[in-house]
């Protein structure tokens, strides 16, 4: 690409923040906009244009969003200000927040109707992984829009991944992905309180099955955050975990599949924030498996 154009980032949790800034700096320009105004500081510092509002941000004719959860998502681009008001023709929204696929092909149907687009693409990875442009990218949506935006996720992600022409596809494989996430986090919580129970080290448990049959990320690094018990700060809240699964759920009763281990891990998610950890990372669920098998906390 001979010239960037500006890309506007809507939301900056510690994942849009991330995006941002590696956006910047490989040359982007970059407008931001985000419902707290502190958060846009630290960009503007390196060099992103302050956006009044998420139409402004849109106006350059690429926009991402990096939001909570559909309510939030919904809010950015509807309305007078709203991200849809503010694409001109042949601009693109790429929506990377974790939603409801019925939400994206609602958003996919009011952004034709407008004679824009609308790519859902959805990322696997960290706020780390963004600031390095080490994020896996699933996407789908209309061609065209795909290749305009594709050097924009290409900037951010170490992979992109095309599921197609259907908008949601993008946010089931998300879904799907983050669901799988999860059952891990149950499997090493019940695994390593079970070692524990035994007198077994769990972390030198840890050690030989991340570097054999577990040699993955997930396991690596979620399985050291456990024994380690680092979930503060949390990478992903124990909240929008449950949110994630929920829509998990709600997607599997649309096409009639069932998934009866989200259950339990919606359950466990409900427990967890009960007693009080929906702040903390979603890999302290690893306490309340070991406190209810009778293990006490240093």
């Amino acid at each position: 690409m001979a010239e960037k154009t500006q890309v506007g980032v809507v939301g900056l949790g510690s994942m849009g923040a991330a995006m941002a800034a590696r956006l910047l700096d490989q040359g982007w320009p970059v407008a931001v906009w985000n419902r707290s105004p502190a958060a846009e500081e630290p960009l503007l510092a390196k060099g992103a244009v302050r956006a009044a509002t998420p139409a402004e941000a849109a106006a350059g004719g690429i926009v991402l969003s990096m939001v909570s959860d559909d309510a939030a998502l919904k809010s950015v681009t509807t309305g007078d200000a709203g991200i849809l008001s503010g694409l001109g023709e042949g601009g693109v929204h790429l929506s990377m927040s974790t939603v409801s696929p019925a939400l994206a092909a609602d958003l996919a149907a009011a952004h034709q109707a407008a004679g824009v687009a609308y790519v859902a693409a959805p990322v696997f990875g960290q706020p780390p992984a963004a600031a390095a442009g080490q994020l896996w990218v699933a996407m789908s949506g209309p061609a065209a829009a795909k290749d305009t935006t594709r050097p924009v996720l290409e900037t951010l992600g170490q992979a992109v991944h095309d599921f197609g022409d259907v908008p949601e596809a993008a946010n089931v494989v998300k879904l799907g992905g983050n669901f799988m996430i999860a059952a891990a986090v149950e499997a090493m919580a019940e695994t390593f309180t079970l070692l524990e129970k035994h007198g077994v080290s769990a972390r030198q448990a840890h050690e030989l099955y991340s570097t054999s049959i577990f040699a993955a990320p997930i396991y690596r690094n979620y399985g050291g955050f456990i024994v380690d018990r680092k979930f503060e700060p949390p990478r992903f809240r124990m909240k929008l975990g449950l949110k994630d699964i929920g829509l998990a759920l709600a997607a599997g009763e649309k096409v009639g599949a069932p998934l009866p281990f989200a259950a339990v891990l919606r359950e466990r998610f409900i427990g967890s924030i009960a007693h009080g950890r929906g702040d903390l990372d979603w890999t302290a669920i690893a306490l309340d498996a070991a406190e209810a098998a009778g293990l006490k906390e240093d």
